[in-house]
């Protein structure tokens, strides 16, 4: 492919070969994740993300950006899992190699210290995840192209 050819990431490519250029507006990744991070809207920053533990809310109080169409799933559990594990583990392998525990002595250690890390870290995980989709237009966050489909 010649570099006239080339397609970049805000082109799409029509039947026979023709480039037309979307009207997407980029969205900042990082913003967008570090605010669903912090539980909020990843557009404003204002709104809350949440409406319970888990469940966000159908559209955001401040900007009205609906999050309906988010598919976050089991990404945030998994990764949860992920950095939760590495994290004990580590200490865990630390403090045996410090010096010796009992086996209750680890059990009340890391069993609270799992439960609260994946407790702080599932919500804030989920947060990023929907930020993540939403700056990437993801599933349903792309209205504009859903309805030329329709």
């Amino acid at each position: 492919m010649s570099s006239d050819q080339t397609i970049s990431q805000t082109d799409t490519q029509i039947f026979g070969g023709e480039n037309t250029k979307s009207a997407r507006v980029p969205r900042p990744l990082g913003q967008a994740m570090q605010r669903g991070f912090l539980c909020r809207c990843p557009n404003c920053g204002d709104g809350k993300l949440f409406r319970t533990f888990l469940r966000p809310v159908a559209n955001c109080s401040v900007c009205d950006e609906d999050y309906t169409p988010q598919r976050a799933d089991d990404l945030p559990a998994y990764l949860t899992v992920l950095i939760v594990g590495h994290v004990v583990i580590a200490l865990f392998m630390m403090v045996e190699t410090m010096g010796g525990l009992s086996l209750w002595g680890h059990l009340a250690i890391w069993g609270p210290v799992t439960i609260l890390m994946s407790l702080a870290l599932l919500q804030p995980i989920k947060g990023a995840t929907i930020g993540l989709q939403w700056a990437l237009y993801m599933h349903g966050f792309d209205k504009e192209s859903q309805q030329e489909y329709i």
